[in-house]
């Protein structure tokens, strides 16, 4: 086991061994040169040739019999093997040491960026090994132990105290605290009881839990962030694919360039043989790109880990530098603004009918949604007596609908129910805007067809087998036939939303850094938007909107403002969060439709990450920008100084690769 573990590490550092072994070959050579030992100098210095620069060689002499492109590892490369030419040639032994010295610091250099790049995935690695490998199955009443991978849905497992969770389930039994900090950024452990859903890699507290597994092990929310977190590792940004680019291009250049200051000078400036070909040596290495290649890449990277330890989730590089330029946020109203967390609030019958028949008619479509206003409907109706609908329809934006008991029902915002009924009671419309007004989300309920009672009977028991919920038809028979019966509102139901706490202070907070423009968008009614709106203080409100709407929108505010940011949770914002600039959804009660289509994830749904993400991006973008700047300072400096004879090869070499190991060293920052 010690051996592997020494083999694996050495494995890894492999390119801090190598610059270790060519530096300590450089000095016994220089010193058996200085000595006069020229057979041992001889020996050791292409000894630190060949093991500082192998990895070098290998990688460039790759790019150009395989793409057929130059790259900044073969020029350094030429130009060492230049020097200890001109030395053997000149017998000036000298050159052998600058040429030496040049890869040995080109091997420090990558060294050091191999230890950045690895110190960067080991800050996002470590939020990836946190599930176990096993897990306790409860098996016909005893523990048994299986792999995670063997684990099935609907199998039940067993969580000790101070145990981790193995994967995403729902505890059936128990009561406990949970650590979710390694997945959401929480500092404080949560409390989690029966009903709750807990993730994989997070820290069962003082509780045992008795949990059932609802979705393969494989779907976890851990293991989609593993999967996103090597997409980002192994996506580019669109800058730093200029760069690379840049960078082919500006090889052929320098080889051309380098060749003509090898030749030329002579002719033209009467410079001698051996001063021409050191200064186009040198030249090869003060005007080679290592700099600005590293400008970029150590620095989103380091701010994606920096992202992820706070549970900001950055799918790539490129989200991560557009979050620092956005202009406009729009966001979204339930769930994003709001705890999504609703609660009935009251139920206001129509006629003859009870505040029990309106809910038990909500319930019956509403058992087969997942929108939180059908759970808040739903739990609400637990104790009542009511059979699921079927062939039910769910109208994103708008409402619900389906059959039960020979009933259609109706189930929605006021503009869908007029859709099926002429006129909504006046004294309904009255209390319905005093609600809306005072910030509540107002559903009206409405039903129609053969086998309704006048009196609020709710018609005949349907067969136990057709009460299930069969199948999402998106032409529901009854609501298409040539001629539908009457609908009569029976009710409608205010459902109370409560706005997040941190809203208003990370509305607040986003101006302060600079965006121009934050706007909400709901498919609620225009006075519950206002009433929410107010509350955080956003001027720009665009209500009762479809999914397509929120689209378009989206699509005028990036006219206007080039950069537009969307933040949601719902599938009706899926087609918005795709089309923003950079799409964020919310991490916990986002739906998968929106968690694969945001850009960014808010792991624990805590709105002012959103201004965290924001700082990053900014940061980002402004070490990015400075990096640059030193890179081609240093290039244009060096390439002055080249040319005026002020500097030799060891020390175009220092100055080439020293400002190399700044940006990166810079870009490290975002560590922080």
């Amino acid at each position: 086991m010690y051996s592997q573990r020494l083999t694996e590490f050495t494995k890894e550092h492999s390119d801090v061994f190598a610059a270790a072994v060519c530096g300590v070959l450089l000095l016994l050579g220089a010193f058996a040169l200085h000595l006069g030992w020229l057979g041992w100098a001889l020996l050791l210095l292409p000894a630190a040739y060949v093991i500082g620069g192998y990895e070098s060689a290998r990688e460039g002499l790759t790019t150009l019999f395989k793409e057929k492109e130059l790259d900044v590892d073969l020029l350094m490369i030429v130009a060492a093997l230049g020097a200890a030419g001109l030395g053997l040639w000149q017998r000036e032994y000298h050159l052998i040491i600058d040429g030496a010295i040049l890869i040995l610091i080109f091997a420090i250099s990558g060294a050091l960026e191999g230890y950045a790049m690895r110190r960067t995935e080991r800050s996002i690695r470590s939020l990836m090994s946190l599930t176990p490998d096993i897990a306790m199955v409860l098996r016909q009443g005893r523990e048994e132990e299986v792999s995670i991978s063997q684990l099935k849905v609907g199998d039940e497992i067993v969580v000790k105290p101070g145990e981790l969770i193995p994967t995403d389930a729902v505890i059936v039994s128990g009561y406990s605290t949970i650590n979710q900090a390694a997945i959401t950024g929480e500092s404080l452990p949560i409390e989690k009881t029966v009903g709750e859903e807990v993730f994989a890699g997070t820290l069962n507290g003082y509780g045992a839990l008795k949990l059932k597994v609802h979705q393969p092990p494989e779907s976890s929310l851990i293991q989609r962030v593993i999967k996103l977190v090597e997409q980002a590792q192994t996506e580019e940004p669109p800058s730093q694919q200029f760069i690379e680019k840049f960078e082919r291009s500006y090889a052929r250049f320098i080889v051309i360039a380098g060749i003509l200051l090898a030749t030329l000078p002579p002719f033209l400036l009467g410079w001698d043989w051996e001063t021409t070909i050191y200064r186009a040596l040198t030249f090869l290495v003060v005007a080679s790109p290592c700099a600005l290649m590293a400008a970029i890449m150590p620095t989103l990277l380091s701010g994606i880990a920096n992202g992820a330890r706070q549970g900001i989730l950055f799918k790539n590089g490129s989200q991560l530098e557009m979050m620092g330029k956005v202009r406009a946020i729009a966001f979204d109203k339930t769930g994003t603004l709001t705890t999504g967390i609703v609660q009935l609030f009251q139920v206001i019958p129509a006629g003859n009918y009870s505040q029990a028949d309106v809910l038990k008619v909500a319930a019956t479509v509403e058992s087969v949604s997942e929108h939180a206003i059908g759970k808040a409907i739903v739990q609400a109706a637990a104790d009542l007596n009511w059979v699921s609908a079927v062939e039910v329809q769910a109208i994103p934006g708008q409402g619900i609908l389906g059959i039960n008991k020979d009933q259609q029902v109706i189930v929605g915002n006021a503009a869908f129910v007029q859709k099926y009924v002429t006129n909504l009671p006046e004294d309904l419309q009255k209390s319905a805007s005093v609600l809306e007004q005072q910030g509540k989300t107002v559903v009206w309920v409405a039903q129609g067809g053969i086998g309704r009672g006048g009196d609020g009977e709710m018609g005949g028991q349907r067969e136990k087998e057709n009460s299930k919920f069969n199948t999402l038809s998106p032409t529901p028979p009854l609501f298409h036939s040539p001629t539908p019966p009457p609908f009569e509102v029976i009710g409608l139901i205010a459902i109370a939303d409560e706005v997040r706490a941190e809203a208003a202070a990370t509305i607040a907070r986003l101006k302060a850094l600079g965006v121009e423009q934050i706007v909400m968008l709901t498919g609620d009614n225009q006075r519950t938007a206002d009433s929410v709106a107010q509350a955080v203080g956003i001027n720009q409100v665009y209500a009762e909107l479809l999914p397509e709407e929120k689209l378009d929108v989206i699509r005028r505010l990036q006219e206007q403002y080039e950069t537009v940011a969307m933040v949601g949770d719902g599938i009706n914002d899926a087609p918005a969060l795709a089309q923003a600039s950079v799409g964020i959804a919310m991490g916990v009660a986002g739906s998968d439709v929106a968690l694969e289509t945001a850009d960014i994830i808010l792991m624990a749904d805590r709105l002012e990450k959103l201004a965290v993400a924001m700082r990053l991006g900014k940061r980002a973008h402004s070490i990015v920008k400075q990096n640059i700047a030193v890179a081609l300072s240093f290039i244009i400096l060096l390439l002055v100084g080249n040319f005026l004879g002020n500097i030799n090869l060891p020390l175009g070499v220092i100055g080439h690769e020293g400002s190399t190991v700044l940006v990166t060293l810079s870009g490290l920052r975002l560590l922080k």
